[in-house]
Protein backbone atom coordinates (compact mmCIF):
# COMPACT_ATOMS: atom_id res chain seq x y z
CA UNK A 1 0.00 0.00 0.00
CA UNK A 2 2.79 2.60 0.89
CA UNK A 3 3.87 1.95 -2.73
CA UNK A 4 0.72 1.50 -4.53
CA UNK A 5 -0.91 4.65 -3.16
CA UNK A 6 1.95 7.49 -4.42
CA UNK A 7 1.69 5.42 -7.98
CA UNK A 8 -1.90 6.04 -8.18
CA UNK A 9 -1.71 9.67 -7.11
CA UNK A 10 0.89 10.15 -10.21
CA UNK A 11 -1.74 8.26 -11.99
CA UNK A 12 -4.42 10.48 -11.72
CA UNK A 13 -1.80 14.06 -11.89
CA UNK A 14 -0.55 12.79 -14.77
CA UNK A 15 -3.61 11.87 -16.47
CA UNK A 16 -5.30 15.48 -15.48
CA UNK A 17 -2.87 17.16 -16.87
CA UNK A 18 -3.07 14.89 -19.86
CA UNK A 19 -7.09 16.36 -20.04
CA UNK A 20 -6.14 19.91 -19.60
CA UNK A 21 -4.03 20.14 -21.87
CA UNK A 22 -5.95 18.64 -24.54
CA UNK A 23 -8.94 20.41 -24.11
CA UNK A 24 -7.15 23.66 -24.50
CA UNK A 25 -5.63 22.47 -27.68
CA UNK A 26 -8.92 21.45 -28.90
CA UNK A 27 -10.46 25.06 -27.89
CA UNK A 28 -7.57 26.81 -29.91
CA UNK A 29 -8.07 24.63 -33.07
CA UNK A 30 -11.89 25.10 -32.38
CA UNK A 31 -11.25 28.50 -32.86
CA UNK A 32 -12.56 31.21 -35.81
CA UNK A 33 -11.06 34.18 -36.41
CA UNK A 34 -12.96 37.07 -38.23
CA UNK A 35 -11.48 39.29 -40.04
CA UNK A 36 -13.38 42.20 -42.98
CA UNK A 37 -16.49 43.88 -42.82
CA UNK A 38 -19.40 43.11 -41.36
CA UNK A 39 -22.07 44.81 -44.05
CA UNK A 40 -25.40 43.71 -44.54
CA UNK A 41 -24.48 43.09 -48.71
CA UNK A 42 -21.07 41.42 -48.53
CA UNK A 43 -19.75 38.25 -49.37
CA UNK A 44 -18.70 35.31 -46.88
CA UNK A 45 -15.66 33.26 -47.30
CA UNK A 46 -15.20 30.56 -45.09
CA UNK A 47 -10.90 29.88 -45.34
CA UNK A 48 -10.03 26.36 -43.61
CA UNK A 49 -6.70 24.92 -43.43
CA UNK A 50 -6.23 21.58 -44.50
CA UNK A 51 -3.02 20.35 -44.40
CA UNK A 52 0.71 22.33 -44.11
CA UNK A 53 3.25 20.76 -45.67
CA UNK A 54 6.38 22.26 -44.51
CA UNK A 55 8.83 20.38 -46.95
CA UNK A 56 7.30 21.98 -49.53
CA UNK A 57 6.38 25.18 -47.94
CA UNK A 58 3.32 25.91 -48.88
CA UNK A 59 -0.28 25.04 -47.22
CA UNK A 60 -3.91 23.63 -48.24
CA UNK A 61 -6.38 26.06 -47.89
CA UNK A 62 -10.15 24.94 -48.50
CA UNK A 63 -12.34 27.79 -49.61
CA UNK A 64 -15.62 28.50 -49.55
CA UNK A 65 -17.56 31.45 -50.99
CA UNK A 66 -21.02 32.54 -49.95
CA UNK A 67 -22.81 36.08 -51.05
CA UNK A 68 -25.31 37.68 -48.44
CA UNK A 69 -27.80 40.10 -48.57
CA UNK A 70 -28.14 41.43 -51.95
CA UNK A 71 -25.67 39.86 -53.64
CA UNK A 72 -26.99 36.13 -53.64
CA UNK A 73 -27.40 33.11 -51.81
CA UNK A 74 -26.53 29.92 -52.74
CA UNK A 75 -25.51 31.78 -56.27
CA UNK A 76 -23.99 34.96 -57.00
CA UNK A 77 -26.39 37.50 -58.47
CA UNK A 78 -23.67 38.69 -61.20
CA UNK A 79 -20.28 37.69 -62.08
CA UNK A 80 -17.93 36.70 -59.00
CA UNK A 81 -14.16 36.98 -58.60
CA UNK A 82 -12.10 36.93 -55.44
CA UNK A 83 -8.72 38.11 -55.75
CA UNK A 84 -6.31 36.51 -53.15
CA UNK A 85 -3.12 37.65 -52.27
CA UNK A 86 0.51 37.15 -53.37
CA UNK A 87 1.75 33.78 -51.78
CA UNK A 88 -1.51 32.29 -52.83
CA UNK A 89 -1.17 30.86 -55.87
CA UNK A 90 -4.63 31.39 -57.80
CA UNK A 91 -7.46 33.43 -58.18
CA UNK A 92 -10.93 32.36 -57.59
CA UNK A 93 -13.68 33.05 -60.45
CA UNK A 94 -17.65 31.97 -60.17
CA UNK A 95 -20.06 32.78 -62.59
CA UNK A 96 -23.39 34.32 -62.02
CA UNK A 97 -26.65 31.65 -60.61
CA UNK A 98 -24.46 29.22 -60.82
CA UNK A 99 -24.22 26.83 -57.28
CA UNK A 100 -20.76 27.73 -55.85
CA UNK A 101 -18.74 24.80 -54.27
CA UNK A 102 -15.67 24.82 -52.24
CA UNK A 103 -12.68 24.97 -53.54
CA UNK A 104 -9.06 24.51 -52.71
CA UNK A 105 -6.54 26.63 -53.12
CA UNK A 106 -2.31 26.48 -52.22
CA UNK A 107 -0.76 29.18 -50.09
CA UNK A 108 3.34 29.62 -50.43
CA UNK A 109 5.11 29.84 -46.22
CA UNK A 110 7.82 31.84 -45.62
CA UNK A 111 9.64 31.99 -43.16
CA UNK A 112 11.65 29.15 -41.19
CA UNK A 113 12.95 25.63 -42.36
CA UNK A 114 11.66 22.38 -41.64
CA UNK A 115 15.05 21.30 -40.39
CA UNK A 116 14.61 23.57 -37.23
CA UNK A 117 11.87 20.58 -36.56
CA UNK A 118 10.14 20.28 -33.94
CA UNK A 119 10.50 23.91 -33.45
CA UNK A 120 10.12 25.11 -36.69
CA UNK A 121 7.91 28.07 -37.58
CA UNK A 122 6.46 29.88 -40.52
CA UNK A 123 4.61 33.17 -41.81
CA UNK A 124 2.12 33.54 -44.34
CA UNK A 125 -0.58 36.51 -45.59
CA UNK A 126 -4.02 35.42 -46.81
CA UNK A 127 -6.51 38.00 -48.45
CA UNK A 128 -9.18 38.03 -49.99
CA UNK A 129 -10.92 40.78 -52.40
CA UNK A 130 -13.94 40.62 -53.98
CA UNK A 131 -15.89 41.79 -56.76
CA UNK A 132 -19.03 41.30 -58.39
CA UNK A 133 -20.65 42.47 -61.96
CA UNK A 134 -17.21 44.26 -62.17
CA UNK A 135 -17.50 46.32 -58.79
CA UNK A 136 -15.63 45.74 -55.48
CA UNK A 137 -17.51 44.43 -52.73
CA UNK A 138 -17.30 44.20 -48.85
CA UNK A 139 -15.75 40.58 -48.03
CA UNK A 140 -15.77 39.15 -44.40
CA UNK A 141 -13.49 36.04 -44.12
CA UNK A 142 -13.94 33.70 -41.63
CA UNK A 143 -10.30 32.09 -40.83
CA UNK A 144 -10.01 28.20 -38.76
CA UNK A 145 -7.26 25.59 -38.86
CA UNK A 146 -8.27 21.65 -39.65
CA UNK A 147 -4.36 20.20 -39.60
CA UNK A 148 -3.74 18.93 -36.01
CA UNK A 149 0.08 19.21 -36.89
CA UNK A 150 0.34 22.80 -36.68
CA UNK A 151 -1.12 25.96 -34.30
CA UNK A 152 -1.95 28.90 -36.59
CA UNK A 153 -2.34 32.51 -34.97
CA UNK A 154 -4.12 34.84 -37.19
CA UNK A 155 -3.79 38.46 -36.91
CA UNK A 156 -6.44 40.88 -38.80
CA UNK A 157 -4.92 43.68 -41.00
CA UNK A 158 -6.59 46.79 -41.16
CA UNK A 159 -8.88 46.81 -44.71
CA UNK A 160 -11.76 48.72 -45.66
CA UNK A 161 -13.27 46.11 -47.63
CA UNK A 162 -11.18 43.79 -48.14
CA UNK A 163 -10.16 40.60 -45.52
CA UNK A 164 -6.67 40.35 -44.71
CA UNK A 165 -5.22 38.82 -42.11
CA UNK A 166 -1.24 37.90 -41.24
CA UNK A 167 -0.89 34.01 -40.09
CA UNK A 168 1.64 32.80 -37.83
CA UNK A 169 2.21 28.87 -37.86
CA UNK A 170 4.47 26.85 -35.14
CA UNK A 171 4.08 22.92 -34.27
CA UNK A 172 1.39 21.99 -32.39
CA UNK A 173 1.79 21.41 -28.42
CA UNK A 174 1.10 17.81 -29.05
CA UNK A 175 3.46 16.94 -31.58
CA UNK A 176 6.15 18.94 -29.19
CA UNK A 177 5.69 17.27 -26.08
CA UNK A 178 5.86 14.02 -28.06
CA UNK A 179 9.07 15.12 -30.44
CA UNK A 180 10.61 16.09 -26.53
CA UNK A 181 9.68 12.50 -25.70
CA UNK A 182 11.44 10.97 -28.45
CA UNK A 183 14.92 13.06 -27.66
CA UNK A 184 14.29 12.04 -23.69
CA UNK A 185 13.23 8.36 -25.02
CA UNK A 186 16.28 8.08 -27.09
CA UNK A 187 19.08 9.49 -24.92
CA UNK A 188 17.93 6.96 -22.02
CA UNK A 189 18.41 4.25 -24.23
CA UNK A 190 22.05 5.13 -24.70
CA UNK A 191 22.46 5.80 -21.68
CA UNK A 192 21.17 2.41 -20.50
CA UNK A 193 23.77 0.74 -23.24
CA UNK A 194 26.31 2.45 -22.14
CA UNK A 195 26.04 1.38 -18.94
CA UNK A 196 24.99 -2.05 -19.87
CA UNK A 197 28.46 -1.88 -21.81
CA UNK A 198 30.29 -0.86 -19.09
CA UNK A 199 29.18 -3.89 -16.68
CA UNK A 200 30.26 -6.46 -19.65
CA UNK A 201 33.84 -5.12 -20.59
CA UNK A 202 34.34 -4.96 -16.64
CA UNK A 203 33.26 -8.06 -15.99
CA UNK A 204 35.31 -10.94 -16.77
CA UNK A 205 32.49 -13.02 -18.98
CA UNK A 206 33.72 -13.22 -22.82
CA UNK A 207 30.95 -12.64 -25.38
CA UNK A 208 27.54 -12.30 -23.64
CA UNK A 209 25.12 -13.52 -26.62
CA UNK A 210 22.05 -11.82 -25.06
CA UNK A 211 23.44 -8.58 -24.34
CA UNK A 212 25.03 -8.38 -27.74
CA UNK A 213 21.31 -9.08 -28.93
CA UNK A 214 19.40 -6.20 -26.72
CA UNK A 215 22.37 -3.37 -27.75
CA UNK A 216 21.94 -4.58 -31.33
CA UNK A 217 18.52 -4.38 -31.34
CA UNK A 218 18.18 -1.01 -29.64
CA UNK A 219 20.60 0.18 -32.92
CA UNK A 220 17.80 -0.71 -35.04
CA UNK A 221 14.83 -0.39 -33.04
CA UNK A 222 16.18 3.47 -32.57
CA UNK A 223 15.47 3.98 -35.93
CA UNK A 224 12.23 2.86 -36.16
CA UNK A 225 11.22 4.66 -33.50
CA UNK A 226 12.64 7.90 -34.98
CA UNK A 227 11.06 7.41 -38.19
CA UNK A 228 7.69 7.54 -36.15
CA UNK A 229 8.01 11.20 -35.82
CA UNK A 230 4.72 13.20 -36.53
CA UNK A 231 4.89 15.48 -40.09
CA UNK A 232 8.09 13.37 -41.20
CA UNK A 233 10.78 15.56 -40.65
CA UNK A 234 14.14 15.14 -42.79
CA UNK A 235 17.19 13.91 -41.76
CA UNK A 236 19.28 16.75 -40.26
CA UNK A 237 16.58 18.38 -37.97
CA UNK A 238 17.03 19.10 -34.65
CA UNK A 239 15.43 16.03 -33.47
CA UNK A 240 18.60 14.25 -35.26
CA UNK A 241 21.38 16.68 -33.66
CA UNK A 242 20.09 17.02 -30.45
CA UNK A 243 19.38 13.02 -29.74
CA UNK A 244 19.12 10.70 -32.80
CA UNK A 245 22.09 10.59 -34.22
CA UNK A 246 24.42 10.75 -30.84
CA UNK A 247 22.23 7.96 -29.54
CA UNK A 248 22.81 5.74 -32.70
CA UNK A 249 26.69 6.22 -32.16
CA UNK A 250 26.98 5.67 -28.65
CA UNK A 251 24.93 2.56 -29.04
CA UNK A 252 27.44 1.76 -32.20
CA UNK A 253 30.30 2.35 -30.24
CA UNK A 254 29.49 0.63 -27.00
CA UNK A 255 28.47 -2.30 -29.28
CA UNK A 256 31.43 -2.34 -30.59
CA UNK A 257 33.91 -2.04 -27.38
CA UNK A 258 31.66 -5.18 -26.18
CA UNK A 259 32.42 -7.29 -28.80
CA UNK A 260 36.24 -6.22 -29.29
CA UNK A 261 36.67 -6.98 -25.25
CA UNK A 262 34.19 -10.54 -24.95
CA UNK A 263 36.28 -11.68 -27.86
CA UNK A 264 39.85 -10.63 -26.21
CA UNK A 265 38.51 -12.35 -22.62
CA UNK A 266 37.11 -15.29 -24.79
CA UNK A 267 40.43 -16.12 -26.58
CA UNK A 268 42.33 -15.73 -23.20
CA UNK A 269 39.75 -18.41 -21.37
CA UNK A 270 39.77 -21.03 -24.79
CA UNK A 271 43.64 -20.41 -25.10
CA UNK A 272 46.24 -23.29 -23.97
CA UNK A 273 48.44 -23.08 -20.78
CA UNK A 274 52.31 -22.82 -21.33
Amino acid sequence: MPVLVPIAVLIVVAVAVGSWLQFTERQAVDVVHTVGSSAADRVDVEAVVQSVDAANRELVLRVWVTPRGALGGAAPAADLSLQTSGSTLSDLKFAAHERLSTRDVQVALTGGSISDYPFDTYETDVAFRAEMGGEQVPVRMLFSNNDTLFSISAEPAPSRQEAVAALGLSRSGSLLVFAVFMMVAMWALAASVLIGAWYLTTSSEGLVWPGLAWMAATLFALAAFRNTAPGTPPIGCVLDWFAFLWAESVIALCLLTVVITGANKALRQTAPPP
